[in-house]
């Protein structure tokens, strides 16, 4: 009997699924943060009577065959990439992509990390920086004698000071895209990193087509929807129950099996 097993690939599919859940709902704050989805796949089959065989000399074909599964396997954890809500903050350090696109942050090893978390600060030198202190790329330094700062949505950090009409042009915030986001590699630290799946990064300024463009004085929220994953972890539960109930039924049959006399 093969339910116990069957019925046990279920449970720790469950399990996973509810991981990926519990991590939704503990990131429903976090600044930028996209909500994973758990996907599951059917493990192989026992073929018992293969399809398409054949079932006499006089060549007659078997038309739906015999054939059982084994349980199932969480395959991948897909990362959704909708909109958050943008928030006000009036930090005019703190900027939201309003479409597609990327931060990119300069990591201590050199490497270049991408992020939809645009809160950003100034450091002792006046770089742009995240909240671990990672410059943004490419590099922008604010005056410290500038007595206003605008960056608009195609990116440009405009520099106002004393005395002066015109703004200074201090810098253009880039974005990167990629053809498949869902493949950048979670690092932590609102942070993601290339892979040979997503592909090389793409940058460009806000405002070209597909990048999206730039609002000041906002971020851009989680985009998990709590009602949704409350829903998702209670037909997770149900199915972890009946899993389990699977599990009880294969040993009560079992044991009906040993007590034959």
């Amino acid at each position: 009997m093969q339910a116990l097993n069957i019925a046990a690939t279920g449970m720790l599919a469950q399990q996973t699924n509810v991981e990926v859940i519990s991590n939704n709902i503990s990131n429903m704050g976090t600044t930028g943060f996209k909500r994973h989805r758990a996907e599951f796949q059917d493990l192989l089959y026992q073929d018992l009577r293969r399809v398409g065989s054949n079932s006499s000399d006089a060549g007659t074909i078997v038309p739906s065959g015999l054939q059982l599964g084994v349980g199932t396997r969480v395959a991948s954890t897909y990362r959704i990439g909708e909109q958050g809500a943008l928030s006000l903050t009036d930090n005019p350090f703190d900027l939201a992509i309003n479409g597609q696109g990327f931060f990119q942050i300069q990591l201590p090893d050199g490497d270049t990390g991408y992020t939809r978390d645009g809160s950003f600060q100034l450091n002792a030198d006046g770089q742009l920086v995240n909240a671990d202190g990672f410059p943004l790329v490419p590099n922008i330094t604010i005056d410290q004698a500038a007595v206003g700062i605008t960056i608009n949505q195609n990116g440009q950090v405009l520099l106002k000071f004393d005395g002066q009409q015109a703004e200074t042009i201090a810098g253009t915030v880039q974005l990167a895209t990629f053809q498949n986001k869902a493949g950048l590699e979670h690092i932590g630290r609102n942070l993601l990193k290339t892979t040979e799946a997503s592909g090389a990064a793409t940058t460009a300024n806000p405002g070209t087509a597909g990048f999206g463009t730039l609002e000041q004085g906002f971020v851009e929220a989680s985009n998990v929807d709590p009602v949704q994953e409350i829903t998702d972890l209670i037909q997770a539960q149900r199915g972890y129950e009946l899993n389990s109930k699977v599990i009880e039924t294969a040993d009560q049959m079992m044991s009906a099996v040993n007590n034959v006399r």
